[in-house]
């Protein structure tokens, strides 16, 4: 294997991740608690009467765009392939000076990595303009209809 070396960092950066999150998983708890604490002693329940109801939301049709941002994500992730492999074979295709083999592949990887990172981020600011669009005419609509 080539990248044996990257092995220990990550196991380590993994636990330390790991063990971080912990951590901060408790102490937050526990600063929730000292507030509910100190705020429960300070209120009065009939101080509450009235004044604790939630508006309603039930007639407004939940709307996610998970599935967007996926298909927008994975549509990228797919261009950047494509682009990747053009790039490559265009690379490839009966050039004598890429004739090495280790700067071959290294090329490979940078423009794998870089166009899939690239399209990738596309398809997802993509998915984000077309969500912000989406609200923005149901808030038209809603203000409309009023």
């Amino acid at each position: 294997m080539e990248m044996e070396f990257i092995y220990v960092p990550i196991v380590v950066a993994i636990i330390t991740a790991g063990i971080y999150g912990l951590f901060e998983l408790i102490i937050r708890r526990k600063e929730r608690l000292t507030i509910i604490e100190k705020i429960g002693d300070k209120l009065d329940p009939s101080m509450l009467r009235g004044r604790m109801a939630l508006p309603s939301y039930s007639n407004l049709p939940r709307v996610s765009y998970g599935a967007l941002k996926a298909g927008c994500l994975i549509a990228g992730i797919g261009l950047g392939l494509l682009v990747g492999f053009i790039i490559n074979a265009s690379l490839a295709a009966g050039n004598t000076l890429y004739a090495d083999e280790w700067y071959r592949n290294n090329i490979a990887g940078v423009s794998y990595g870089a166009s899939v990172l690239l399209f990738g981020g596309i398809g997802l600011i993509i998915a984000f303009v077309v969500e912000m669009n989406f609200t923005k005419k149901k808030k038209e609509e809603d203000h409309s209809e009023e």
